[in-house]
């Protein structure tokens, strides 16, 4: 497989690693997180001269592994459920994709593993036990164990509060849509710091005032959005959405980091949709 070729296939898997990444973790955000995080380990790991036999495999491999390095590092802690080893049915895709992130964070680790692989993403009990480097029949068993459990999580009422942002926190985010939405990249363009740094996730990275410059360019020439105040998983965000269709859901959406009165970074999620499946959402004002 030539560079091109190899290129490809992980653009066309990171959707597939970001739904894996994203339930092992609890977070659609930092679930993007990983999956860079695993993609830049693979392409070192490629450049060095690893061979390869099952390039999917292998990718869900390194997934899984940094999903679990940064679980280890925010030191989370788990309600590991009680279940019996019986034989349980599958979940199916449309009730599976409706059970939030925090509700899949409770299962223990390798139940998640085998829960996210097998009836979300459709892996044999084989590839599950390859990824989680355990034998076949502790796959199964976690299967069949997760499965129980998260059927049981999802009917418990869930406490879906998200963490309060700061009055100073929301009233820099409205004021950064509010300049967004009455078109004014002048007086954006004032507040970044000179090092800002433009994360298009998934497609390029920038940094520096007159780099990212285009950015709010090609924004202020595009007509097919509408801004909105929000929150993604509890923090401070501008949800963009379809100017032609209702406001029920977010096309994509923003998240700045400041440094004082500054933007120190913008992270736009344009062009990775994937990353809203199932995500913690809300329209604010």
């Amino acid at each position: 497989m030539n560079e091109n070729e190899f290129e490809g296939r992980l653009k066309a898997l990171r959707p597939r690693l970001h739904r894996y990444c994203a339930r092992m973790i609890g977070s659609a955000i930092s679930g993007e997180d990983v999956v860079q995080d695993a993609l830049l380990k693979a392409v070192h790991a490629r450049d060095e001269g690893v061979a390869v036999d099952n390039l999917e495999a292998w990718l869900f491999r390194i997934a899984h592994n940094a999903s679990l390095d940064f679980l280890r590092g925010s030191a989370r802690k788990r309600i590991v459920p009680l279940t019996e080893d019986i034989e349980a049915p599958p979940i199916v895709e449309a009730d599976i994709v409706a059970i939030s992130f925090r509700t899949f964070l409770q299962l223990p680790e390798l139940q998640r593993c085998a829960v996210i692989l097998k009836d979300v993403l459709g892996h044999s009990v084989e590839e599950i036990a390859d990824v989680a480097e355990c034998s076949p029949a502790a796959a199964k068993s976690a299967l069949q164990r997760g499965r129980t459990a998260l059927r049981r999580l999802a009917n418990t009422p869930e406490d879906i509060r998200l963490p309060l942002m700061s009055d100073s926190d929301r009233q820099k985010i409205a004021a950064f849509v509010d300049l967004f939405r009455s078109g004014d990249f002048d007086a954006i363009r004032a507040l970044l710091a000179d090092d800002v740094k433009l994360e298009l996730v998934n497609r390029l990275h920038w940094e520096g005032r007159d780099k990212i410059a285009p950015y709010f360019t090609r924004y202020a020439e595009e007509t097919k959005w509408r801004f909105a105040l929000g929150a993604i998983e509890g923090r401070p965000a501008m949800l963009v959405f379809d100017a032609a269709g209702p406001m029920e859901r977010p096309a994509h959406f923003v998240l700045i980091d400041w440094s004082e009165e500054r933007i120190a970074l913008i992270r736009d999620f344009l062009f990775a949709p994937y990353v809203l499946e199932a995500i913690d959402w809300v329209r604010l004002g």
